[in-house]
């Protein structure tokens, strides 16, 4: 994947948006993409378990965890099902743990922070529902870019 966020802003700026979150880079794999999937979660990371385990063609999923930084959204073992599975990445408006091990996989993952605490397991949440932070409409089926740079999204694939 041969890409630079500041390249695509320049070349398709009229038709992408940016996310002023300044994310953390916590994967192996720091440039990524894919079509958008979401997940709304407080705090609870069972959906988002689910969501890894099923099968993808190189989705990145987009996680609003609202920001919340008292627990763990992901850890090593869910981020490794992300990544046998075919994800490209994932975006977690929160937090995640086990950040060492994180950084061995291939897989693209940026957060806010990390937590060792784990979160809940209640199933709460909704699945594929436009999500807002940062600036940035995530909506499922559009495309998201990220690099070291930041992250852009669009309705189309750029490259």
């Amino acid at each position: 994947m041969s890409f630079t966020t500041p390249d695509l802003y320049d070349d398709f700026g009229d038709r992408c948006g940016s996310c002023e979150t300044q994310f953390k880079q916590y994967g192996g794999r720091h440039v990524f993409s894919g079509r958008i999937r979401t997940l709304q979660c407080l705090e609870d990371n069972v959906l988002l378990r689910r969501m890894l385990e099923t099968p993808s063609d190189g989705e990145v999923l987009v996680v609003d965890g609202s920001g919340s930084l008292r627990c763990a959204l992901m850890g090593d073992l869910v981020a490794g099902l992300g990544e046998r599975n075919g994800w490209s990445g994932v975006i977690i408006h929160g937090a995640v743990r086990d950040v060492h091990a994180l950084a061995g996989l291939d897989f693209g993952i940026k957060a806010l922070g990390s937590n060792p605490k784990k979160s809940g397991k209640k199933g709460t949440g909704q699945m594929d529902v436009s999500v807002m932070f940062g600036g940035a409409t995530f909506t499922p089926g559009h495309w998201l870019y990220s690099d070291d740079n930041g992250i852009l999204v669009a309705p189309e694939k750029l490259t």
